[in-house]
């Protein structure tokens, strides 16, 4: 009889075993200490994780998207304006502009499924305020010329860094390129909490000074509001959890890079198209993403073997009920539309074994 063994397209167990008892002390020591909102641990991690990006604040939030809207409300940019993005993104990103009545333009994506930094000219216009560039399945975007156009063009840019911590451009972090870098810390992320959790991170001590104010209700010192702000905070456990994470994040995106190593040496079946990286950037592979023209039928075929495994993303938010009213139909961005139909995840998460690898790689090559 064939083995067969059931393989999840993602857990996060297997990542919490590996320092169980660091994290068990952590939760413990946080819990002990009578302080939950605010405290020390929130402080540390905002120092570590910036000293970790070479950046000069990080402003812990509740989550990735409020990290996005917030990031849009303080840098005054609302409605009237325009902001360019590309539009293969998860749509929490477009909903950080959204959110702030801001007009999200869409360009198409790039062979490396990031925003294609020569398409990006053409849609600027007098309205346009902004630059989202999302690092999109961990691999950094290609920030030079961005950038140019940026300051071509007196453009803000944001970094949508939810998948992408510590992926470097030329040596350098993403996060650190833009006015303000935007970053989830959900549990299935390289950095991962254990509940939802999000940072900002600047290298404007007056962006970050807003920020720190909006997230607090917009005080700066208690009952004394500024501004009409937001309940926005990430608490003291996940900042301790995180602290810890931290502290293996070298190690642990170096695991996903081995094991994807292997994806790029070993799958070698002629219907599948493999993830390229582009020079002069990395990836710390959030996502290992293939594409196949018949997806649907290697899904069914990878279910069969009890191999999970997960679309990211299916329906792209252009087409997307809740972003109709921007009137673009079917065929408006072609490439983007391509990439939703073909585009699946490989199971990939620290604590896989090798003999979960060795079956994955060999069922994919029999497909």
């Amino acid at each position: 009889m064939r083995l067969i063994m059931k393989i999840m397209p993602n857990r996060m167990d297997r990542g919490f075993e590996q320092y169980q008892k660091e994290f068990e002390d952590k939760a413990l020591e946080v819990l002990r200490s009578g302080w939950y909102i605010l405290g020390k641990e929130v402080e540390c991690f905002e120092r570590e994780f910036a000293d970790y990006l070479g950046t000069d604040f990080c402003i812990g939030v509740a989550s990735g998207l409020d990290a996005l809207w917030i990031a849009f409300r303080v840098l005054e940019i609302g409605s009237g304006d325009e902001v360019i993005v590309q539009g293969n993104t998860y749509i929490a990103s477009i909903m950080g502009i959204s959110m702030n009545g801001a007009t999200p333009v869409m360009v198409e994506p790039d062979e490396y499924y990031n925003i294609d930094a020569l398409k990006i000219e053409e849609k600027i216009t007098d309205k346009t305020k902004a630059i989202l560039v999302v690092h999109l399945y961990g691999q950094a975007s290609q920030m030079d010329k961005i950038m140019e156009i940026s300051r071509k063009y007196n453009l803000k840019v944001v970094e949508d860094c939810a998948q992408s911590h510590g992926a470097c451009y030329d040596g350098k972090k993403t996060g650190t390129f833009g006015d303000i870098g935007c970053f989830s810390f959900y549990p299935s992320k390289n950095l991962g909490a254990f509940g939802d959790a999000g940072a900002i991170v600047t290298g404007n001590s007056e962006l970050a000074k807003k920020v720190r104010i909006f997230r607090n209700y917009g005080s700066e010192k208690r009952y004394y509001n500024k501004v009409v702000g937001t309940n926005s905070r990430l608490d003291e456990l996940q900042a301790g959890l995180l602290r810890v994470k931290l502290s293996h994040l070298k190690d642990l995106n170096e695991e996903r890079k081995n094991i994807c190593d292997r994806y790029l040496r070993e799958i070698s079946n002629k219907k599948i198209i493999l993830p390229k990286i582009r020079e002069n950037a990395t990836s710390v592979w959030h996502q290992f993403v293939v594409r196949c023209t018949e997806r649907e039928k290697m899904i069914k075929y990878l279910n069969e073997k009890e191999i999970g495994t997960i679309i990211h993303y299916p329906i792209p938010p252009h087409l997307s009920e809740a972003y109709k009213y921007l009137g673009m139909k079917e065929g408006s961005l072609p490439i983007t539309e391509q990439y939703a139909n073909e585009v699946l995840s490989l199971p990939l998460y620290n604590g896989m074994r090798t003999d979960e690898l060795n079956y994955i790689i060999s069922c994919i090559n029999r497909f």
